[in-house]
């Protein structure tokens, strides 16, 4: 499980010269880091800012806030479509990321940051999520017990080089059974996010059905 304690500065150099080891690895500087997110809380509602996760964030988030709720955000949907070789992928065992990408919907939570703890909060889904610029941060609406509530989130950026557009189905259950790293792996990342969806009532035909396909192509060994 990822702490708070894990994103500092530090903890993220030592992550990219680790990763840097086994080949070229883009990572935003932390001064690009810090001026993304200055720019992004320009336009923060003063009232305190909901954060809409859809993956780890479920049941990680690693972040303090004050009380979630089930969401459905419109206009993106989830997709196994980010390369991994850190995480839950190595150089030797690369796996495959969930992001949100465009098109479609997706049910999920949403976490509220009171204004007291956006400041320090975003700092730490920044460390998490702005590590190489694979995403971007984003304005959007969810729904939330009916009503239309501003909230953010992070999109793929389909600009950047771990993008892998219409991956082919064999290729990612090959790297969904065997991609593995220091975070654990992306079958239990695949397993962790249905069982958490369920827990709020949400099926996700999209992850169900390859986590069936999955389980049929690479039996789990008991």
């Amino acid at each position: 499980m990822l702490k708070r304690e894990d994103f500092t500065p530090e903890r993220v150099d030592e992550l990219i010269a680790e990763a840097r080891k086994h080949g070229p690895y883009d990572a935003l500087t932390h001064e690009e880091r810090e001026q993304n997110r200055q720019s992004f809380l320009k336009e923060v509602n003063e009232d305190g800012l909901w954060v809409f996760g859809y993956g780890s964030l479920l049941w990680n988030p690693a972040f303090h806030y004050s009380h979630s709720e089930p969401a459905r955000l419109y206009g993106y949907r989830r997709s196994f479509c980010l390369h991994m070789a850190m995480g839950r992928g190595s150089a030797e065992l690369p796996g495959i990321m969930l992001a949100l990408d465009h098109g479609g919907s997706c049910n999920g939570r949403a976490f509220f940051l009171p204004p007291n703890l956006v400041d320090s909060e975003t700092r730490i889904l920044w460390l998490r999520e702005m590590l190489s610029g694979a995403y971007n941060p984003c304005h959007c609406t969810v729904d939330i017990k009916g009503e239309r509530t501003p909230a953010m989130t992070f999109v793929v950026n389909r600009s950047h080089n771990r993008y892998i557009k219409n991956l082919d189905e064999a290729e990612k259950l090959k790297r969904l059974a065997t991609g593995q790293g220091y975070l654990g792996s992306c079958r239990e990342y695949l397993n962790n996010t249905i069982a958490h969806l369920d827990e709020i009532n949400v099926k996700d035909r999209y992850l169900h059905s390859l986590q069936m396909k999955l389980d049929q192509a690479y039996p789990e060994k008991k």
